[in-house]
């Protein structure tokens, strides 16, 4: 049973050398960057308008390239997906891969399941399966789902939403269901928020407001706790309605911004999260147009986020 309630307010991972901070203007158009000290890679997914499914790399080199497209026909229907978590990818012996993740379709929240063959077209020898959880999601503007697992310990799965007024609402997965865990307010001025960091006891995101400020929000485990915020700029980032991270080095974040008036994405690789001394730096243009009405990111089955 899903209880819902309303309650409180890559592919290479090496070392990040980086220099200055530098955080460009959310309006301006970064030149791509001469040379870099990360070969970091975010494995971008999209939802098209005729619910295909799609996967690319995204690559951290200089200047910044893009990997080609793998499209799945058929995973969803047309303009049937409101909104969608992070998927996590799992290999298959045979060289296919089994995706799954949660999805608002119709209002309502699915966990959504399916394999792909070496051709990235789906293997009719699996499910194919979008299970129905619970009704009432109209009202959020964006959901995620994080998984963390630690060898001998198990494995904690949790579900976020932020609704439209702002509050962050938060579940905890359990047996066949999910618990609520409470939820905060004050977040109504927030664009996008993305995970960056996991530990044993709390999650990290980094999140933009339409005022222009970089913010982490970290948030302990625990039920009904507070959140923290911490400022990492104060201006230029109001131009991004969707942030989207992977990990980066041992401590560091590579940081997908995309600005869905311009159809642009921009790539920041950002250090350990620490308040306005964060180092980050630009990237530069990602040379692909965001046109399509959904995009996530792609983790792997064991997925480790150390950046915040």
């Amino acid at each position: 049973m899903f209880r819902k309630t309303a309650s409180l307010a890559s592919a290479a991972v090496l070392a990040l050398g980086l220099g200055a901070a530098a955080a460009s203007s959310a309006q301006a158009k970064p030149a791509a960057e001469s040379s870099t000290t990360a070969a970091c890679a975010l494995r971008l997914g999209s939802v098209t308008a005729n619910g295909a499914f799609t996967s690319r790399m995204i690559n951290a080199t200089a200047p910044i390239t893009v990997g080609g497209v793998r499209g799945t026909a058929g995973v969803f229907g047309a303009n049937q997906v409101q909104h969608i978590s992070t998927v996590t990818g799992t290999l298959l012996g045979a060289g296919g891969e089994t995706r799954s993740g949660l999805t608002v379709m119709g209002g309502a929240l699915y966990s959504s399941t399916f394999t792909v063959d070496t051709e990235s077209q789906i293997d009719p020898h699996y499910p194919h399966n979008n299970l129905r959880i619970g009704g009432g999601w109209a009202g959020y503007r964006w959901i995620d789902q994080s998984i963390h697992q630690k060898v001998g310990s198990p494995t904690r799965t949790t579900l976020y939403a932020q609704r439209t007024n702002g509050q962050l609402d938060r579940w905890v997965a359990e047996g066949s269901g999910w618990r609520s865990t409470g939820g905060v307010g004050g977040l109504s001025t927030v664009k996008s928020m993305a995970l960056i960091g996991r530990t044993d006891t709390t999650e990290t995101f980094i999140a933009n407001t339409r005022a222009g400020t970089l913010l982490t929000v970290t948030w302990p485990t625990k039920n009904n706790s507070a959140t923290v915020g911490k400022t990492v700029r104060t201006a230029t980032w109001q131009g991004f309605e969707q942030l989207i991270a992977t990990k980066c080095g041992t401590s560091g974040t590579l940081l997908l911004a995309i600005d869905r008036d311009t159809k642009s994405g921009y790539l920041y690789a950002v250090g350990h999260a620490n308040g306005t001394s964060t180092v980050i730096k630009s990237l530069g243009k990602v040379p692909l147009t965001f046109s399509d009405p959904q995009y996530f990111r792609i983790a792997p089955n064991f997925d480790t986020l150390n950046g915040g």
